[in-house]
């Protein structure tokens, strides 16, 4: 029998047979999975693997949040032009990283970071686990689940060191999964705090607000979503979102001391936000037209939802992303915006696993409705929302070995040789507590008990140096020019105390 649905069920009417969580299995896949990403963390920084640039800026940050100052990073503003004294707040605004603050008077060092971010990519497993779960029943909440945690924007995110996006995949999912469960004040105060991840995640609020305007009560899963009061909720979430993305861009960031232009990246449509804007909505075709160029912007796209089968296409929960995406492949100026890798997507892939899930549901119900309940002559089973959710999980997997997590299978990852040794026995040869200018990827292994620079083509005159002549290093372009600049800092009265495997240490 087909029972309708009405506006008036209850979320609790709208469980799946078996659909109760099963607390110990859920918990076996959220512990497995922190497990996975901090081991792989973890294993990235003992292998010279992670970076200055970002992850010693963010420890530097939270450091000194924990000393109960602002989120001070030498190695950012004097590497930028900002000065040592330059608060991360005036390059991205993401107070939200003082939470991590008090995990610093436990262990104080870049591995905190790593762990914590391992452990908050994880916990978006319980909101996407439940909201699959109401939806498509167990089976299909276990399959997006591991979609979720095999997903390559996971996967680059954990290769990129630490960034403020480790917040982001749990709070879309609560606020989605809060809402559709019927606690709106819950869904709420995850989007609030969503404002603090970064300055501009008020364009996922925004975009949250869109799908909650766009939603109509029409079927049975709309009638879910349609509680009275959703449309002026929608209204107000734009607002809200685009408003706080403008003021903490453009007034907060300065006030902090950084430039509120720093990361303009419209030039193609204009000199600034006003009036690129205003080039945008008069010659639209210049818009559609970037998204395509280069046409790495296209196969990004492309990748964050091919594997989900394009059921995300299908879901009014995908309006949640269009923001923040066209914020990126709108610009003109960073590659790195544009790329399937880096960081940038996981702020994105939460929102797109559970919008694959709504998919399913509605062709599921689609498809059921369409036939009277038969397709190709036989009953459109029960189960087939969650057969399409476990080819997403079949997707996913298939990306695997072409990003980060393939490494877990490198025995490189496990075993230092000789350029890995070679670095911890320089980096060993720098006392604690003092200044270093570190080439990029040793700094991670100095930032816990020294104060770390990054060694960049202006020389800082720091006592110690760490260097690298082997091979090419950010922000240098060439090994001749690293290879120069040991010898400049030899003529200034630098002397060589190691000397291996490229890597060299000098003393001043």
């Amino acid at each position: 029998m087909a029972v309708p649905v009405t506006a008036s069920d209850t979320t609790a009417e709208r469980v799946r047979p078996g659909g109760r969580t099963a607390p110990v299995l859920l918990a076996f896949v959220v512990v497995l999975a922190s497990g996975v990403y901090a081991t792989f963390a973890l294993l990235r920084l003992r292998m010279f693997r992670t970076s200055t640039y970002d992850l010693v800026i963010f420890d530097q940050a939270v450091r000194s949040y924990s000393r109960l100052g602002p989120p001070v990073a030498p190695v950012k503003g004097v590497h930028n032009g900002f000065g040592p004294d330059f608060s991360i707040l005036g390059d991205h605004f993401s107070p939200i990283l003082a939470l991590i603050a008090p995990l610093y008077r436990l262990h104080d060092g870049p591995a905190t970071l790593l762990i914590t971010q391992a452990v908050l990519f994880a916990l978006a497993i319980v909101p996407i686990w439940r909201f699959t779960e109401r939806r498509l029943g167990r089976a299909a909440a276990v399959c997006a689940s591991l979609a979720y945690a095999l997903s390559w924007p996971i996967a680059e995110a954990l290769r990129f060191d630490f960034h403020e996006v480790a917040f982001a995949p749990l709070l879309t999912a609560l606020a989605i999964e809060r809402f559709d469960a019927g606690r709106r004040g819950r869904a709420a105060v995850a989007a609030v705090l969503l404002l603090l991840v970064k300055e501009d995640t008020g364009l996922l609020v925004a975009g949250f607000g869109l799908t909650l305007l766009a939603l109509r009560p029409t079927t049975r899963l709309d009638r879910a979503w349609a509680l009275r009061g959703d449309r002026p909720l929608g209204a107000a979430l734009v607002v809200l979102g685009l408003l706080t993305t403008v003021v903490a861009s453009r007034v907060l960031i300065p006030a902090f001391g950084g430039s509120g232009s720093y990361y303009f990246a419209y030039t193609d449509f204009g000199n600034d936000m006003r009036s690129a804007a205003l080039h945008v909505l008069t010659h639209p075709w210049d818009a559609v037209t970037a998204l395509g160029t280069p046409p790495v912007k296209l196969a990004t796209m492309t990748l964050l939802v091919l594997p989900f089968l394009a059921l995300p296409l299908v879901s009014p929960l995908t309006l949640v992303v269009v923001p923040p995406l066209l914020e990126r492949m709108l610009s003109g100026k960073f590659d790195n915006w544009w790329a399937p890798h880096y960081h940038y997507n996981a702020f994105l892939i939460a929102v797109l696993v559970l919008a694959g899930v709504d998919g399913a549901d509605r062709v599921r119900d689609h498809l059921r409705s369409r036939s009277g309940f038969a397709w190709n002559g036989a009953p459109v089973p029960e189960r087939a929302g969650s057969w399409l959710v476990a080819g997403m999980l079949v997707g996913t997997v298939v990306t695997v070995p072409a990003f980060a997590f393939r490494s877990l299978a490198d025995g490189s990852l496990y075993e230092r040789g000789a350029r890995e040794l070679a670095a911890a026995a320089a980096v060993a040869r720098v006392p604690s507590g003092v200044e270093v200018e570190a080439v990029n990827h040793a700094g991670p292994a100095l930032s816990g008990r020294t104060r770390v620079l990054l060694w960049d083509r202006t020389p800082r005159w720091a006592p110690w140096v760490v260097g690298d002549v082997a091979y090419a290093q950010f922000p240098f372009t060439s090994v001749d020019e690293q290879r120069e600049r040991v010898a400049r800092l030899a003529r200034d009265g630098y002397r060589t105390v190691f000397s291996r495997e490229g890597y060299v240490v000098l003393h001043r």
